[in-house]
């Protein structure tokens, strides 16, 4: 049974930083490329940041770009996003997903995605 556990959500303030991580069980986790999706209140789910299979090419949404980096660690079949200098319009619900690699699939495509987590509650306060 493969399982998506995401950890690290919490409150924090204007400008602070927090590190989700998605642990990935019932997987070969480096066959999967994985992207980090969030979704505030009234709002569609979207993609913050996704990342290959081999870490080498990951990609953010203009909004957090230069602020928050994805990373993995295959060896440890888990997927990190470091968010600093967090903004109230930065509050989500984050998940993590995953796509099996080699397939044609659009990253920003919730749909195309194979597995997710239940997802991290992140809330910055004013």
């Amino acid at each position: 049974q493969v399982q998506l556990v995401e950890s690290g959500g919490g409150l924090v303030q204007v400008g602070g930083s927090l590190r989700l991580s998605c642990a990935a069980s019932g997987l070969s986790f480096s066959n999967y490329d994985v992207g980090w999706f969030r979704q505030a209140p009234g709002k569609e789910r979207e993609l913050a940041s996704y990342l290959n299979w081999s870490g080498t090419s990951p990609s953010y949404a203009d909004s957090v770009k230069g602020r928050f980096t994805i990373s993995r660690d295959n060896t440890k079949n888990t997927l990190y996003l470091q968010m600093n200098s967090l903004k109230p319009e930065d509050t989500a619900v984050y998940s993590c997903a995953a796509v099996r690699r080699f397939r044609f699939y659009n990253i920003r495509t919730p749909d195309h995605y194979d597995y997710w987590g239940q997802g991290t509650q992140v809330t910055v306060s004013s």
